[in-house]
């Protein structure tokens, strides 16, 4: 195949010729498939798919918790120069089909459980608390992976078929190989009236994967584990081996503590900050043996807070920490170590300077503005993109860029602008802190009464009377809190297990009344 370098799949091949015994992708506990295996899998697929009636540019639904053959479909979607559409089923019906409609697949991949719990059984799912669009009625062509369950489209490919390799007639997949072409489309934000979705080509892929090279250790030898599929594809274009943990059967969330205990072999982990809490927690209390092995765990999907760092540690003391900055339209931006995090005094969370290729500016109201070739190609039915505001709040420091808050949390107190992400990371390295969230409750005349939300540790002695007494000569005196309150937690949301802040604002709100 000729394609350019950022072609991802080209970036993948270069491996597939490097190293093509060495093994590349597997799940925890089985034996991995090799380089050279997992690139006549991805071939296989391809030609299977077209011999299927598949056409460059179909657009294909996928529904399938991650696995070795959902990654292999993934790849040999885009192989056949296709397009992957995640959409979150769980979004409710008429968000769910808004976004059909706004993406219009060819195609649907789909775990047969899904057929079954929204067709057969959907009084069943939505006593589990799941309000399932009925996934067999989709005017499109079905694959299912599992066994063929009763809601099952009649004419539904099994998964299992498409890794037939007996020969197929037609073209090879490589023929279609183009760094232009979309690769995956992933909704991120919008309303039922204007759902948002991000779409990435080959190219801009390819571009991502590439900036990560040099960031980390990872590289042959190491052996990373991680479901996300955002990690693992930089793991395999160093070189590395790929492991995924095993979903429980109604599961759709890796349970931290269990994810943990399957690290004995791998060299590398990633984690979200509110997944790696609760793994310092049961390493602290006894609960858990920390895995002896690990030499770096990549941090992403939330802000990555000192007070964590201190007690990773603490627990791995034998591990490097990485914090990764990124947007689902540009990923990644900027990757710092946890030392230098720690050892930072200034104001501000420190994000490490932009990746190859990523330009950042800041514009004249502070706000981050990104650019570069792994940004995202535009949002379905826009104009395509040549640069794009975070959002965030920030400042340049030489070449590392410092997160100084963000725009749409914003606090108002009288004529005083407060941006919360400016004075949480000091608030989070204070002793005794184990995180702390600053939020706004409007009150009758639209001002807002601050509120700073603090999850001790255990054996945090009088932290809210000591956090009155440090607090005036840590942050400016507009922003000290009306109120500190302390939490069991902080509630979280999404699928990295972010902050959620109007969660916050509505328990404290009902404490107040």
């Amino acid at each position: 195949m000729t394609a350019p370098a950022s072609d991802f799949l080209h970036l993948l091949r270069e491996q597939v010729r490097n190293k093509p015994d060495s093994p590349a992708l597997g799940m925890v506990g089985e034996r991995p498939l090799s380089f050279a295996e997992l690139d006549d899998r991805i071939t296989t697929v391809a030609e299977r798919l077209r011999a299927n009636g598949f056409r460059a540019g179909d657009r294909m639904l996928f529904s399938i918790r991650p696995c070795v053959d959902a990654v292999v479909l993934i790849f040999g979607t885009i192989a056949a120069g296709g397009t992957i559409v995640f959409v979150d089923p769980g979004v409710g019906p008429e968000l769910f089909a808004r976004r059909i409609g706004l993406v219009e697949p060819a195609w649907a991949a789909t775990e047969s459980l899904l057929y079954l719990l929204s067709g057969p059984l959907s009084r069943v799912g939505r006593m589990r608390g799941l309000s399932l669009p009925a996934f067999g009625r989709l005017p499109v062509r079905h694959i299912h992976s599992g066994p063929r369950l009763p809601g099952t489209p009649g004419g539904s490919l099994p998964l299992r078929h498409l890794f037939d390799n007996a020969a197929v007639t037609g073209d090879s997949a490589e023929s279609v190989a183009n760094p232009a072409a979309e690769a995956l489309i992933v909704f991120t934000s919008g309303t039922t009236a204007a759902p948002k979705a991000v779409v990435h080509t080959r190219g801009s892929l390819g571009a991502g994967l590439a900036a990560m090279a040099g960031r980390s250790t990872l590289g042959p030898g190491s052996h990373l584990h991680t479901e996300q599929l955002m990690m693992g594809l930089p793991a395999l274009l160093a070189g590395a081996q790929w492991s995924m943990p095993h979903y429980p059967r109604f599961g759709t969330h890796i349970e931290p503590i269990g994810f943990a205990r399957n690290l004995t072999d791998a060299t590398h982990a990633f984690f979200t900050p509110a997944d790696l809490a609760v793994v310092l927690t049961a390493i602290e209390t006894g609960n858990l043996i920390a895995p002896s092995g690990l030499r770096e765990i990549s941090l992403g999907g939330a802000p990555v807070t000192t007070a964590l760092l201190r007690r990773a540690r603490a627990a791995l003391p034998g591990c490097e920490f990485l914090a990764i900055y990124g947007m689902t339209e540009i990923l990644p931006v900027a990757i710092t170590s946890g030392t230098a995090k720690l050892e930072f005094d200034g104001a501000g969370d420190p994000l490490g300077a932009p990746v190859h290729g990523v330009t950042a500016t800041i514009a004249d109201d502070g706000e981050l503005i990104l650019s570069g070739p792994n940004l995202c190609h535009r949002y379905l039915g826009e104009p395509p993109l040549t640069e794009i505001r975070t959002g965030d709040l920030a400042r340049l420091d030489g070449d590392t860029l410092i997160l100084m808050g963000r725009k749409k949390d914003m606090m108002l107190r009288g004529k005083t602008n407060i941006y919360p992400g400016l004075y949480e990371p000091a608030i989070n390295a204070i002793p005794g802190v184990r995180q702390a969230i600053m939020i706004g409750l409007p009150d009758e005349i639209g001002d807002e009464r601050i509120i700073l939300a603090v999850v001790p540790d255990p054996d945090a002695a009088d932290i809210v009377s000591r956090l009155r007494k440090e607090l005036p000569a840590l942050i400016d005196i507009s922003a000290l809190p009306d109120d500190i309150t302390l939490v069991d937690d902080i509630p979280v949301s999404g699928r990295t297990s972010k902050p959620d802040r109007a969660a916050l604002r509505t328990q404290l709100a009902a404490r107040t009344n």
